[in-house]
């Protein structure tokens, strides 16, 4: 029998040795049953469910749950109902727990009680969670003095205060103690509920929210955190806390190091698909490299369910006696698949965790008409309904319209492929073609050399669609980029255009300007070069900062690159679509990436001091921290590290270095921090990337996730961070009076000098503006000239 446990953390059930198994939910990826669950092979079992006998209603009544580290290692439990009709309910319920944003954000799922698998154990024992580390440290924690490693005890023992009590000895906090004294009445063991709503609303307070819109925090609003998370019963009725309590709150869902309201769906969906970053994945069949890796219908599942809207299908002609169209990378090793298995894997998967459209990019090698046909009626049967073959009536296939917006495309899939020319032309074209077999006997090695030297791969040897399959295409169609010039001429908003990584690389640096204009009114797609052989990935913000929309990387690879995707489109609700920021949309405005500052935004210094970590090996190992900020060109580039703990101890380690600031971050919104912990030998143990603007000011502990972005159970880094609005030296003065004019009121008003090197004169205007200051007197440091800013200069 399955259960899941009260708090939605794991599921367990008995096996047929009668011993209790456990899964952790966030290692879930999926939940199939009827006909997309996979069915026993045992005798046994199939005879247990009747599965052999034609009436038996065996599918109905499966139920398969995929679990995993990331999109290729997978494990497949399967289970059967004795009733069909909850089945569904399981699997839409299970799968809306491990997708839910804000259990993976938090850093213990209860505060204090994670390991407490007690409810998952029918026959009343459990199995002490321990650590190879400073299991000693643990001995005079309550009743766990005489356990030894492996030990197992009855829940009414192992309660939840003995699990606090354990936890804080195995654990100890100094960093903690020491906050918690610089705001605690002198000498005294408690911090007063004053105390405590002066240390919120000066640490854990965004100081550039508006008081009169976001009120600090209140008397009573303190009271009922301190009645949450105290303890002791004694000071929580007279409104104090202990340095327990604090260390409970600031390990509470109440401090989230992330803006909850970020994670879940915000942004505008009812602006045009050019508008938006789109997730994207290249070569979605591949598992492995590019030459030899194993092709599988399941990654096309893995990328739809991780949030990816636009996947590739690289398509050749199947083999007789079947001639069924197969999926391949082209003149390599790699294995085929059937076409047809990957459009039922992608009808199965596409809207499970998004209902926003689904792109499917096309490398159509198929020169058969016949095989054409069978992929178009493939397309249409499958998908039924949900594939895209007209245009929509407001918004027709011509110069000058925009395509439609997410919103309206809900549902909906999209086929990006070649449209059809004359006969003759299309005839032409396949007979000037390389042999058009993925591997056959008369291609050899040379030939994939040969075409992926050049790194645009088999791309640029596509053939033209025949009519079957030229009449899926509307929205998407792909077009071959002559010029910037030439496209704005022709004013096309539903033509597309792929660059490999080196092409966009060499077109941002020269035209920058001209390439973030060209997205503003349609799409482009990048790539990986041809002879990213490994299947490793570019770093993709270059691209998102010069607005290209599908940035395709290489899924089956958990490197840097795809980290900072992933941790980008964890945001907005993982729909995969991400409404680009208004730099990168406006008509009248236009944007250069290499910018050393933007007029119109309010530049961002962000403060970040590491105290220490928790659980982030369970090896002797010293430890370290690298923090970054990734963003545009003119963002801060300086990385910062922590030194090495002084000690081999990774349970706890403790940093008491300088704070690292990151002074002037041009668009927080485009930006993203980046943490990284390693050992001594430079193994990777965790990491986590947060965009700026997502970021919440405060005293945090940040849950870190694995190489693939998955929350990690316990590893966290305990920091304290600030993010504020970028003040030139020059008008630090007059910063202060704004927020402090009490402090100011009794002191004679004084010019303030601008200096070039300090700030320019549309810095000041930009931030007079945000905080609706109505002029500014100020006094150029080279001529003593006085200027005034005005209210309308302002507006500008």
């Amino acid at each position: 029998m399955m259960k899941m446990e009260p708090k939605g953390y794991y599921l367990y059930w008995t096996n047929q040795s009668r011993e209790t198994e456990f899964l952790d939910v966030a290692t879930i990826r999926d939940t199939r049953c009827g006909k997309y669950a996979k069915m026993p092979k045992h005798p046994k079992v199939r005879n247990v469910f009747n599965m052999d006998f034609p009436d038996s209603n065996h599918l109905a009544k499966a139920l398969t749950i995929v679990s995993g580290p990331d999109t290729v290692n997978l494990t497949y439990h399967n289970f059967f109902a004795y009733k069909d009709k909850i089945v569904q309910n399981w699997a839409d319920d299970i799968l809306a727990i491990a997708y839910n944003t804000l259990r993976n954000n938090s850093f213990l799922p209860d505060p204090m009680s994670w390991p407490l698998v007690v409810s998952i154990a029918p026959f009343c024992y459990i199995v002490v969670f321990t650590f190879r580390l400073c299991w000693s440290c643990a001995y005079d924690a309550g009743n766990l003095s005489s356990l030894t490693q492996g030990d197992t005890m009855k829940p009414e023992v192992f309660t939840e205060s003995a699990f606090k009590s354990f936890l804080m000895n195995l654990c100890p906090r100094p960093e903690i103690y020491e906050i918690f004294s610089s705001y605690s009445a002198r000498g005294k063991p408690y911090m007063t509920k004053e105390n405590l709503m002066k240390f919120l609303n000066e640490k854990q307070r965004d100081s550039r929210l508006n008081e009169e819109l976001f009120p600090p925090l209140r008397p009573d609003q303190v009271k009922a955190l301190i009645e949450k998370y105290e303890p002791s019963s004694s000071n929580s009725s007279r409104g104090n806390i202990s340095p327990e309590g604090l260390l409970f709150y600031l390990m509470g869902p109440d401090t989230s190091v992330v803006s909850l309201g970020k994670l879940a769906r915000h942004h505008d969906m009812t602006q045009p698909v050019p508008h938006y970053f789109i997730k994207s994945s290249h070569n979605t069949y591949l598992t492995a490299g590019q030459f030899s890796g194993v092709s599988s219908p399941e990654m096309y599942r893995q990328c739809l369910l991780a949030g990816c809207r636009c996947l590739e299908l690289d398509c050749w002609k199947g083999k007789p006696p079947d001639e069924d169209p197969i999926i391949t990378h082209g003149f390599t090793m790699t294995t085929e698949i059937l076409f047809k298995d990957v459009i039922e894997a992608i009808a199965e998967s596409a809207f499970k965790t998004s209902p926003y459209p689904v792109i499917l990019s096309f490398e159509n090698h198929v020169d058969s008409v016949k095989q054409q046909e069978k992929m178009a009626n493939y397309c249409k049967t499958i998908f039924g309904e949900a594939l895209l073959i007209d245009p929509l009536e407001k918004y027709p296939l011509e110069p000058g319209y925009q395509i439609p917006s997410p919103a309206e495309l809900m549902g909906k899939i999209l086929i990006k492929n070649k449209k059809n020319s004359s006969p003759e032309k299309q005839n032409q074209v396949a007979h000037h073609l390389l042999p058009l077999s993925p591997l056959g006997q008369s291609v050899c090695l040379p030939v994939y050399l040969l075409l992926f030297s050049s790194t645009q791969g088999t791309a640029g040897q596509e053939v033209t669609a025949y009519e079957e399959m030229s009449a899926l295409v509307n929205y998407i169609q792909p077009n071959k980029f002559i010029s910037f010039e030439h496209a704005k001429k022709k004013n096309r908003s539903y033509a597309v255009s792929s660059f490999v990584e080196t092409k966009a690389t060499d077109l941002i640096t020269k035209n920058a300007v001209e390439f973030v204009e060209y997205n503003k009114r349609q799409m482009s797609r990048i790539y990986p070069k041809g002879t990213r052989m490994d299947s490793s990935n570019y770093n993709p913000q270059p691209f998102w900062n010069a607005g290209c929309q599908m940035v395709a990387l290489n899924y089956q690879t958990m490197d840097f690159p795809m980290q900072l995707n992933m941790a980008l489109f964890e945001f907005n609700g993982r729909t995969g679509y991400l409404l680009k920021h208004d730099v990168l949309r406006r008509g009248d405005k236009k944007f250069d990436p290499y910018t050393d500052r933007i007029d119109t935004i309010v530049a961002n210094t962000l403060t970040i001091k590491i105290y220490s970590g928790q659980f982030l090996s369970d090896k002797n190992v010293k430890t370290s921290v690298e923090v970054e900020i990734i963003g545009l060109p003119g963002d801060p580039k300086r990385k910062y590290k922590t030194k090495l703990s002084a000690t081999a101890n990774a349970i706890n380690p403790v940093w008491n270095e300088e704070p690292f600031v990151f002074e002037k971050i041009l668009l927080p919104e485009m930006a993203s921090l980046r943490m990284v912990v390693y050992d001594e030998s430079g193994k990777f143990l965790g990491h986590r990337i947060i965009p700026v603007d997502a970021i919440q000011s405060g005293f945090h502990h940040i849950c870190l996730r694995s190489e693939s972005n998955m929350p990690l159970p316990l590893p966290a880094l305990f920091a304290y961070i600030e993010v504020k609005d970028y003040i030139p030296a020059a008008f630090a003065e007059f910063s202060d009076a704004l927020f402090n004019p009490t402090k100011f009121s009794d002191k004679p008003s004084k010019s303030t000098e601008v200096n070039r090197s300090q700030g320019s004169l549309s810095e000041v205007m930009t931030w007079c503006r945000k905080y609706h200051q109505p002029y500014m007197s100020l006094v150029c440091a080279k001529c003593h000239t006085k200027m005034k800013i005005t209210a309308a200069l302002c507006s500008i």
